[in-house]
């Protein structure tokens, strides 16, 4: 299988000075009402544990702004622990229908509970009792298990009945030290240009990188 990538290509000279504002950007495209991406917020976000062993699953971006970038989980969770024991992180935004891709290496931490609390408020009830129901990353002895949980959380609460927010559940957000922004070209001739912060400089320097 092979795809050859028509595109107008991206350049050096239309790059804001943040990084954040281009993602902003792309995102907003990729977001756009006829655009064929499927859930653009949905990013790879790859840790590794303390001996270096990495593991990536699909997550949600929920929220982005100078700071960085924000998901939500279970802090039980395998990448929850790994992110404990090793802060590094890469999140990968693969919009193959724009044939685009952006690739983030930061340091993970907790958001504050405050900030943790708001977001749930917004949640869908189900998704509420979700969060309750599911020990996530543990091994479940049958789906029976975690079906009957959820219904005897549904009972608890029901719709219109305000749901705590978990106490093991909640945000991080992924402070950026790199971005790589990716456009696929024909003939595999990609541009590829990373932003940078060269300590102690706190401005941003942008590299083209080969294909």
């Amino acid at each position: 299988m092979r795809e050859q990538y028509a595109t107008a290509g991206l350049s050096e000279a239309e790059l804001p000075a943040d990084p954040m504002d281009q993602f902003a950007r792309w995102f907003k495209e990729a977001a756009a009402d006829g655009c064929a991406v499927h859930e653009p917020n949905a990013m790879v976000v790859s840790t590794a544990d303390a001996e270096g062993r990495p593991s990536s699953r699909t997550v949600l971006l929920k929220g982005f702004d100078e700071r960085g970038f924000v998901f939500f989980t279970n802090y039980g969770s395998r990448k929850a622990r790994e992110l404990a024991a090793n802060p590094h992180v890469s999140l990968l935004f693969p919009w193959h229908a724009t044939a685009r891709q952006v690739i983030v290496s930061g340091v993970a931490e907790r958001v504050a509970r405050a900030e943790t609390v708001a977001y749930f408020r917004t949640r869908p009830h189900g998704s509420q009792l979700g969060a309750w129901a599911s020990a996530q990353s543990s091994v479940l002895a049958a789906r029976a298990d975690l079906d009957r949980a959820y219904a005897d959380l549904a009972a608890r609460y029901p719709e219109g009945e305000q749901v705590p927010v978990p106490p093991h559940w909640g945000g991080f957000r992924v402070t950026p030290h790199a971005l790589e922004f990716w456009q696929g070209r024909a003939d595999r001739l990609h541009d590829r240009l990373r932003y940078t912060r060269r300590p102690p400089s706190t401005t941003w320097h942008v590299d083209r990188l080969s294909p």
